[in-house]
């Protein structure tokens, strides 16, 4: 049985661990983020930033992170390549936060309550086999693609599959010797910890990262030819006195609020930032063993005020991140001060020790984020779903492949898609009930009949043979589309040619707006 979540301050046992997890997967997303959209590195970290401390503290969602996203990646490098210059992008960041603080007022949050949670739960599972297949060729000592990268294609015409099979012909040894052994150390930690509340305490990844760092550093002293070099290594910028540092955080210049294409990449940013906080935060409550609801229309503006805050001081737009989330909950975050603590250590580790966040290997973190990805795509997961039948499973797998083989909107659209499908069909199936023992024919109309109903209500009423009878009994409609009533009444009127008795159901069929050409019809018609 879950337990009820504790109250902020006596939930720092849990949060606080998490939270070392979480900086520790959001640095070198942030950077990666960064570095693919063509923004400075720097500004991926202030996303991290922001997006942990005032999001964290705005949103009402207990779990969820956020940060720079993946999948604003194309969209940020074609606004950036588009306006050429940087302070020009930060505009079109702080309207699309203002854009988002007014769709939450709209209310527009609830889009989120329509997605099924067959594609939720694909999602999850997709981005869990993307995080794996992603990280695999890090593990493996390969950098050709930037870290956070989500998308199927990839530059250089390689996709995620094809990249795998490249990074296997470049193995670096010491890389996939470090990444296998971190491997190992958190799936034996994972296993010991939860026998000792102390060892509880100590997250798994930041044993990795401290033996990976002493491993490559004693490389380094004693065998030189065989360490890491930098290109294998976080890069952080870093800066030798206070002022340096903070001129790495750049303003906006709103003097290009005359721009067209800078209003035109808001609009476009703000749309798919909320699109993409909404799957997330769905995903997020699914992930909350507490199965907490997070408000949407609160969430949308919370996002919002994150960006305003990021563009304002040189960063990316922000969402709610599903990798950074699942990294959150399965380090076992109870509450929001994980999601604030991960952003403040963010801040202070960037500001005070650059040097020691640059000597971490991107196999010792990629072991971290397979791991993660592994948790949210289990084969158990795939197996629970087949067992819920079809109209369940088709759904799923659908959405993982399309998410795989696409983006996360794309796949998510494909997913709701195919469920949308199958709710049609379900409900096709069993709102028309047709029985008869020889010449009495029973018509049940249950749930709601729609247009689609209607060719086989009028197929088979046609067939009903000469000298029969007909009961149409639509007692438990909730809805009956007027076509299908314009189908019933029609054959009402032509049935007496075959000598067919019908009968109809009293109340319900005026409710649903039957207008037959006899008053005592709507009590009892027979014709």
């Amino acid at each position: 049985m879950v337990q009820k979540p504790k109250s902020y301050l006596r939930s720092l046992g849990a949060d606080l661990p998490a939270s070392v997890v979480v900086f520790l997967v959001a640095l070198p997303l942030c950077l990666g983020i960064a570095i693919g959209s063509g923004a400075p590195p720097f500004a991926g970290l202030i996303g991290g930033i922001v997006g942990g401390i005032v999001i964290g503290a705005l949103s009402g969602s207990q779990l969820s992170v956020s940060g720079p996203a993946a999948g604003l990646t194309t969209i940020v490098l074609a606004a950036i390549t588009k306006l050429q210059v940087y302070e020009a992008f930060l505009v079109a960041v702080v309207l699309a936060g203002l854009i988002q603080i007014i769709l939450g007022f709209l209310k527009a949050g609830v889009l989120g309550d329509y997605i099924p949670g067959a594609a939720i739960k694909g999602m999850l599972a997709a981005i869990g086999l993307i995080l794996i297949l992603k990280q695999i060729p890090h593990l493996l000592g390969d950098e050709g693609d930037f870290e956070g990268d989500e998308s199927f294609k990839q530059p250089g015409g390689n996709n995620t599959f094809t990249q795998v099979f490249y990074a296997f012909k470049n193995i670096l040894p010491v890389a996939l010797g470090i990444g296998l052994l971190s491997l190992a150390i958190i799936i034996v930690w994972e296993k010991i910890s939860k026998k000792s509340k102390v060892l509880r305490l100590i997250p798994s990844a930041m044993i990795v990262v401290i033996i990976s760092v002493i491993i490559n550093e004693w490389l380094k002293a004693n065998k030189p030819d065989l360490a890491l070099g930098a290109s294998h290594l976080v890069s952080i910028p870093m800066a030798s006195t206070p002022k340096e540092f903070l001129s790495f955080f750049t303003h906006p210049d709103f003097s290009y609020l005359g721009n067209i294409t800078v209003w035109t990449s808001a609009l476009t940013i703000a749309i798919i930032a909320s699109l993409e906080t909404l799957l997330n935060i769905e995903a997020s409550d699914e992930l909350d063993p507490y199965k907490r609801v997070t408000p949407t229309n609160r969430e949308l503006k919370a996002q919002g005020v994150g960006s305003i805050v990021s563009g304002l001081i040189g960063g990316l737009p922000l969402t709610s991140v599903v990798v950074r989330t699942s990294a959150n909950v399965n380090a076992g975050a109870q509450t929001k001060i994980s999601a604030i603590s991960h952003g403040i250590l963010l801040l202070l580790c960037v500001a005070l020790i650059p040097g020691l966040l640059s000597l971490i290997p991107f196999s010792a973190l990629a072991a971290v984020l397979i791991y993660t990805g592994y948790k949210l795509t289990k084969p158990s997961l795939y197996k629970a779903f087949y067992k819920k039948g079809l109209d369940q499973f088709l759904p799923f797998v659908i959405t993982v492949v399309a998410i795989l083989l696409t983006d996360l909107l794309v796949g998510i659209l494909i997913g709701c898609c195919i469920g949308l499908i199958f709710v049609l069909r379900s409900n096709f199936k069993s709102a028309v009930f047709v029985v008869n023992d020889d010449n009495k024919y029973l018509f049940r109309l249950r749930k709601d009949v729609s247009f689609l109903n209607k060719p086989i209500i009028k197929r088979k009423l046609e067939q009903v043979p000469e000298n029969s009878y007909v009961l149409i009994d639509a007692a438990r409609a909730d809805f009956i589309d007027k076509d299908v009533i314009e189908v019933i009444e029609d054959f009402q009127k032509h049935a007496p040619l075959k000598n067919i008795t019908v009968e109809l159901k009293k109340s319900v069929y005026k409710e649903q707006g039957f207008h037959t050409p006899h008053p005592k019809e709507l009590v009892l018609s027979k014709n």
